[in-house]
């Protein structure tokens, strides 16, 4: 007999992201450290979670679910529970683990749900779990007891004396925990996608017969998938209790489940990483931008139509792309074109703005007053002036596009070619 010795050469790439990744958890609430930057960070680290869960679903299975606030709404509420219990000295328990309650419900409610929506696919699968959120929703406002009722359940996170000085009262303590939470969740998941199971899920998501041909029970492999993609749900629904310290219906509603879906489309379900873009992006339209403006569903809403029709593979894709141009020295080539007609888009966005923000302006505030401040500056929305330069941006932006696109489509399409031919010699 021989011994033989098979050595695995480590993964420098890998290290580096996620050691990148955990290096810049850290170090953020050090450049954004105000209590409102705070906050909007310990937002987008629950959205990333429930992001991620989502897109084990969606971008791993290939299951488009209109229902998974159910899993991250229940885990919210039963953990918030758990919290009031806790204060009350009922449940020996610390704060830092009350995600695991909210994974737990999370997981229970998908094996509970997930072996009736599993049986099918397709769009009769996101149909029953659009009946599902809609059914818990309607429970959520009969059961008060649990629920409680149009003004749900609130709690207390600062409990007992502090641990090593943390009491979960600061911010940014909370903003810490959330963090971590999201470290360990984002490596589980990504474990998952490198497991059979998560093979799997790719393989059923791409070609279901197939995979049936071979032996493999589809409902299985996709109930399985949800039950771990609720677990993380539930984490996200936990942290969420944690940080806003109340949970209501809304946690549970279609709203939420569509939020959610919209996000993970954003940054890109085709890549791990897309809905933790899709979660940042996410928290700027709909939190920092509605401080600001009154028609940010309005941007939200055209952003994600642009981003169907002319990304549909998210930013993620968009970042990739170039990146592989970076990689093969073919972004020299693109650049020339590519500025001019970024700054076309940009002329052209700017004057859009100024349009809607002014149109809203007349609409709902002209009664009071003509004037508006936009980027620091003073605008009297009655001026012809003003309609001029809005629509002078348009046009300067939509001439500038118009001429910029055929040379940029050629550079693109020509740098591209030269890539897969450049691939297709190596793997020769």
């Amino acid at each position: 007999m021989t011994n033989t010795v098979n050595y695995k050469p480590l993964n420098v790439a890998r290290w580096l992201i996620w050691g990148g990744f955990a290096l810049l958890l850290v170090v953020a609430p050090w450049l954004f450290n105000s209590s409102g930057s705070l906050s909007l960070l310990s937002q987008m680290g629950t959205l990333m979670i429930f992001g991620l869960s989502f897109n084990m679903l969606l971008g791993q299975g290939g299951m488009l679910s209109f229902g998974h606030a159910v899993y991250s709404g229940l885990g919210a509420f039963f953990s918030i529970h758990a919290l009031n219990m806790v204060s009350n000295g009922s449940l020996p328990l610390p704060v830092s683990l009350i995600p695991l309650v909210g994974g737990v419900a999370g997981m229970f409610f998908g094996f509970l749900f997930g072996y009736v929506t599993t049986k099918k696919s397709g769009t009769t699968f996101a149909m029953i779990t659009l009946g599902i959120v809609e059914l818990v929703f309607a429970c959520s406002l009969m059961f008060p007891n649990f629920f409680g009722g149009e003004g749900g359940i609130s709690s207390n996170r600062v409990i007992g004396q502090p641990f090593l000085g943390i009491s979960f009262g600061p911010q940014i303590e909370v903003y810490y925990l959330i963090a971590a939470w999201l470290f360990i969740s984002a490596i589980g998941m990504y474990a998952f996608t490198q497991t059979p199971l998560g093979r799997l899920a790719n393989a059923v998501r791409d070609n279901p017969e197939r995979v049936e041909f071979i032996g493999y029970n589809t409902q299985w492999v996709r109930y399985l998938t949800l039950i771990l993609s609720a677990f993380f749900a539930g984490i996200s629904g936990a942290l969420a209790a944690i940080n806003f310290e109340i949970v209501t219906a809304e946690n549970v509603s279609a709203i939420r489940s569509g939020a959610v879906l919209l996000f993970t489309f954003i940054g890109g379900i085709g890549f791990f990483f897309g809905p933790i873009i899709g979660a940042i992006v996410g928290v700027i339209l709909t939190v920092m931008l509605s401080d600001h403006t009154k028609a940010w569903q309005l941007y939200l809403g055209i952003f994600f139509i642009v981003i169907v029709m002319y990304a549909p593979g998210g930013i993620a894709s968009i970042l990739m792309m170039n990146l592989r141009l970076v990689k093969f020295g073919m972004f020299k080539r693109v650049w020339p074109s590519m500025w001019k007609i970024s700054l076309s888009v940009l002329s052209f966005v700017c004057g859009a703005i100024f349009s809607i923000e002014m149109l809203y302006h007349r609409s709902m505030s002209f009664a009071q007053v003509s004037k508006m401040t936009m980027f620091g500056e003073q605008i009297d929305t009655s001026s012809p002036q003003a309609w001029v330069f809005a629509s002078m941006l348009m046009v300067v932006g939509i001439i500038g596009f118009l001429r910029a696109k055929p040379g940029f489509s050629q550079h693109w399409g020509e740098a591209n070619t030269e890539i897969e031919a450049q691939m297709q010699r190596s793997m020769g």
